[in-house]
């Protein structure tokens, strides 16, 4: 195993009715004025957005609004925001709806906290001072944002999707209320538990060091998820079951999972990244449609942890050879991700690259990540390029 540092400093409210404790958290963490960020119409229509600024005005707490997030946020509505906050003078950020709304209002709080551009913190030209303080209501369990220290944007210029991570952007509250996720599509739903269990497989599939205790956790919390998947496949207004799933989205990516261990792979991301820049796809779907891909790509260069994911997680037959182990647990996930409305390629997921565009993403890929990158297995850009085309 390695070091690790554990850094998790948001305050979680969760349960039935935890939104009500919103204007006691902002004035906790010392905001006075606050921009309330969202996406679309869904916290309109669901009227939260209401009740939020209804209990703002209750609580004498000013504040300004900016709806319009969208799934793979654009660097031109945090620009947007940036703006609007240095005009409104606003002190704190609060984000409503899922990891698109959240990841576009943790650069909008670089962006305020730190001169020049805020693309270059995307970009890895620079790494960011401070941020705006940020709190969160979750409207939909995928992304893990809400805990996390990390955020992803798209520059429409050139499509260009990449993630930044900093302590800075780590929200100071979230609420987490499993009702507020009743009313999604099942097709979002579903989406959410495939982000939730990849951002654990991420970290589970390593070839730099694990611990025990570590790969308990990581292991029951893919159970749970795969298991009440189901359950929300069959029954959408499951409160336990959308209770499990929430918390298993906050605890999958606020670092829990990735205790000593070299970090993870990563690379599937990496991939998605791609997908979703260019074909603009729903970000778990992009994951269950490369993942089979890639994983069998490198399965034999981590073999140990993928028979041990098979057996623990999968939970296959140990019988034959390890190699046979381990492919029928990746089988076993993509069986998995069609019985709850999940693509396992990209034709499944609706998108036809042409070789150019396979090539381009792998190129871009290749440079998101400074040449190579993995822990599973290191991939080039030749790598990269052989797991789309074995994904299409």
């Amino acid at each position: 195993m390695f070091d690790f540092k554990y850094f998790t400093p948001t305050k979680v409210i969760f349960g039935k009715d935890s939104e009500s404790k919103l204007t006691e958290l902002i004035k906790e963490f010392g905001g006075t004025k606050v921009l309330i960020h969202y996406g679309g119409g869904s916290v309109v229509r669901s009227g939260l957005l209401k009740r939020v600024t209804d209990a703002l005005d209750s609580a004498g707490i000013a504040y300004v609004t900016l709806g319009g997030a969208v799934p793979n946020p654009h660097l031109g509505l945090v620009y947007e925001g940036i703006e609007l906050c240095k005009k409104e003078k606003v002190d704190f950020l609060l984000g409503l709806g899922g990891g698109s709304a959240i990841d576009s209002a943790k650069a909008i709080g670089y962006g305020v906290a730190n001169e020049g551009d805020v693309w270059d913190f995307y970009d890895y030209k620079r790494t960011a001072k401070g941020a705006l303080p940020l709190g969160v209501i979750l409207t939909i369990a995928a992304t893990g944002s809400e805990m996390s220290d990390s955020s992803v944007i798209t520059k429409e210029d050139g499509l260009i999707k990449r993630g930044y991570s900093s302590d800075f952007g780590r929200p100071k509250f979230a609420i987490l209320n499993p009702e507020l996720t009743m009313t999604l599509p099942d097709y979002q739903t579903a989406c959410g538990c495939t982000d939730i269990m990849m951002h654990t497989m991420e970290r589970y599939f390593s070839n730099g060091g694990n611990m025990e205790i570590t790969d308990a956790l990581a292991e029951g919390l893919l159970r749970t998820v795969k298991k009440n998947a189901v359950i929300l496949r069959d029954n959408p207004k499951d409160y336990d079951a959308r209770a499990e799933v929430m918390w298993a989205g906050s605890l999958a990516h606020n670092g829990l999972t990735g205790c000593g261990s070299d970090g993870g792979d990563w690379m599937t991301h990496k991939l998605e990244h791609e997908l979703g820049g260019l074909y603009d796809v729903a970000h778990g779907a992009g994951l269950a449609a490369i993942w089979g891909s890639w994983a069998r790509y490198v399965f034999k260069d981590c073999l140990h942890r993928f028979k041990k994911f098979a057996l623990n997680v999968m939970e296959v037959e140990n019988k034959g050879t390890d190699e046979e182990i381990a492919l029928r647990g990746i089988e076993a996930v993509e069986d998995f991700y069609r019985s709850i409305g999940m693509p396992t390629n990209l034709r499944e997921l609706g998108v036809e690259p042409t070789e150019e565009e396979l090539k381009l993403m792998a190129k871009k890929c290749a440079i998101g990540v400074g040449g190579a990158k993995g822990s599973a297995k290191l991939l080039k850009e030749e790598d990269m390029l052989a797991i789309y085309r074995a994904s299409v």
